[in-house]
């Protein structure tokens, strides 16, 4: 149960490096990683340099912190303490169906226990609460920290299939065989406590990413752990040495490749790099780049903050117009989700975008040169944006627009010209339904009435060709020629060659006084011959080629959007139109959903019947 030789040979703790070091031994291992021990140094190292929080200072920058010494025997106390807690309140004899692998009933105990133990009244949604630390000394643990102990908890006990599930905003556990069986053991919101050990629902619900969340291993529960790492101290101030040791510890990940697969690490590390960067380290946005692509290949692009944080680092960087398409293709993944009462993280993310960074975007463009109101794709990326937000909304139990989005909205778009909201092709899914239903019989009639002029040519050709013989046979009385009989001759065993009929050559494609088995009298209709080289001519006479179009270089790109939600298609009119009617926006915006729940979600499930509009 006591702590063993190759752990208490890295203590004392005395700096960054050593604790790096020590996370780096952990995870080269030849077993698992220890969830129990790693969370409570870290949470020891934070509560540490966070304890200034409690005091009543005006000005915390002028606290040095320096980093805290940890030793061996209170980290050893605390694991100890854990164990003995995990151990003596689960008899695993008197699990049902007790095997190598973990069940419901061991998932929904070890719950029980972690959440029977804590303090029965305190702020939740508290920083610092994340760690066993917090929970040993204080009885203490947030969300995240509930789903953190019972995975930790469960490898005590000796259930190593017990992983933990991450979603952007929401953390449960995994365990089974293949790792298929989900369960509930902490809260969200209000009113979740009966969920615990049920599994996790099939819905369009961002909450649980309709099961494109984050499968850990262990050392992703490591990563888990370190990107949890709070170093604020207060709300303006955090502690620049606990930046630095989770940074470090993310490229300790980063480089042994555990954060492959898990986009918010790698955007957590993005962030970090941007605020102080690493010589010698990829660039905040290759990092932003690689939690894009690890959305995209390992979770079907349904991971919305790979493309805010993206968004967040274009605009503090300046590059208001790519911040704006980072910005749209996060609306793009939201809108394939329903918009749910505990969606409130997500919720405050757009509203800040769209009330406060947009606005300021537009703002910052009017005071300089103005090109981004100048670009149609930057109106584009505007419509697209508030698109994902409407599509968010339909089928959604609660609404989600309300007069608060719709005026920065028409604030926004009043400051793009007319002209250029006219230059950007707006559709609509029925536009482009439409138009794939047009286009298929225009292309099936025109390639009929193609084929059958090319067979009346064929025909009037051969009828004219056959006319040609018959008036040369009926003008004289003598035999006919020798080349005349030979040809009708051939005519039951060959094919007739059609560039005869065009413009002379052999009537046929295989010459008759040739062996049938000798290719090299068959024409190339191509100009390639059977050996593969080129003929000198072509067999059919080429044609005049067509003088080729130059492409006019001061042509404009053409932009193009499509709008899906019934909202923004309905506004369409309304947003290119010379004049903008800020009221009929408004009122189209904040209209109430009318699209059946039912089609957004799965058939046997239900959602909470609709609230009143959110003002």
């Amino acid at each position: 149960m006591a702590l063993g030789v190759n752990v208490k040979r890295h203590f004392p703790l005395r700096k960054i490096d050593d604790v790096v070091e020590f996370f780096r031994s952990q995870l080269e291992n030849n077993d698992e990683p220890d969830l129990a021990l790693l969370s409570i140094v870290t949470g020891n190292i934070e509560n540490s340099m966070t304890s200034h929080r409690s005091h009543n200072v005006d000005d915390l920058s002028d606290i040095k912190c320096s980093f805290p010494e940890v030793g061996f025997g209170p980290i050893e106390a605390l694991y100890v303490k854990f164990v003995c807690q995990i151990k003596g309140s689960i008899d695993l004899t008197l699990l049902e169906n007790a095997g190598p692998t973990g069940s419901r009933e061991l998932v929904k105990r070890v719950s029980d226990v972690i959440w029977s133990s804590l303090t029965r009244s305190y702020y939740k949604d508290r920083p610092h609460l994340q760690s066993l630390f917090s929970y040993l000394t204080g009885n203490k643990l947030d969300c995240f920290g509930v789903a953190f102990a019972v995975v930790a908890a469960c490898q005590v006990l000796g259930f190593h299939d017990v992983h933990l599930a991450l979603s952007e905003d929401h953390a449960w556990v995994t365990f089974g065989e293949d790792g298929c069986e989900t369960a509930e053991v902490t809260w969200h919101g209000k009113g979740n406590e009966d969920r615990r050990g049920e599994p996790i629902p099939c819905e369009k619900s961002w909450l649980y990413l309709n099961g494109n969340a984050v499968q850990c291993s262990r050392p992703t529960e490591v990563a888990a752990l370190v990107s949890a790492i709070n170093p604020s101290i207060a709300p303006t101030t955090d502690s620049n040495q606990l930046i630095c040791l989770q940074q470090q510890l993310l490229w300790l990940l980063y480089d042994k490749g555990h954060l492959r697969n898990y986009p918010m690490a790698l955007g957590n590390l993005g962030e970090l790099e941007g605020l102080f960067p690493t010589p010698g380290r990829p660039p905040p946005k290759d990092l932003f780049a690689e939690a894009i692509h690890a959305a995209r290949t390992y979770y079907c692009n349904m991971h919305v903050y790979p493309y805010t944080y993206l968004g967040s680092f274009l605009y503090r960087s300046g590059y208001l117009p790519e911040a704006l398409k980072a910005w749209a293709d996060a609306a793009d993944v939201i809108r394939k989700f329903n918009y749910g009462r505990e969606d409130e993280e997500i919720y405050k993310e757009f509203m800040e975008i769209a009330n406060d960074l947009i606005p300021q975007v537009v703002k910052l463009s009017s005071a300089g040169d103005g090109t981004l109101l100048r670009d149609a794709h930057c109106f584009a990326h505007l419509l697209r944006f508030y698109d994902g937000l409407c599509a968010w909304e339909e089928g959604s139990a609660t609404p989600v627009l309300h007069i608060g989005w719709a005026r920065p909205l028409v604030h926004t778009i009043a400051k793009f010209p007319a002209s250029v909201r006219a230059s950007a092709t707006v559709l609509t899914s029925e536009d482009e339904e439409e138009g794939r239903a047009e286009d298929t019989p225009k292309k099936s009639c025109h390639l009929t009435h193609k084929s059958l002029a090319f067979q009346d040519a064929n025909v009037a050709a051969k009828e004219d060709f056959l006319r040609s013989l018959e008036s040369q046979l009926g003008q004289s009385g003598a035999p006919p020629r020798p080349d005349i009989a030979a040809l009708a001759a051939a005519c039951a065993d060959n094919i007739l060659n059609p560039g005869y009929l065009l413009c002379g050559g052999q009537p046929f494609t295989i010459d008759p006084q040739s062996p049938k088995g000798d290719d090299s009298s068959v024409p190339d209709l191509f100009g390639i011959k059977s050996n593969g080289h080129s003929s000198p001519e072509p067999f059919f006479p080429l044609s005049e080629p067509k003088k080729v179009q130059q492409p006019d270089t001061k042509q404009k790109e053409v932009v193009s959007v499509t709008l899906t939600s019934q909202k923004m298609a309905g506004l369409k009119d309304l947003l290119l139109s010379e004049k903008l009617n800020a009221s009929a926006i408004q009122l189209q915006l904040t209209a109430q959903s009318q699209v059946q729940v039912v089609k957004r979600t799965g058939p046997h499930l239900s959602r909470h019947t609709k609230r009143s509009r959110r003002e």
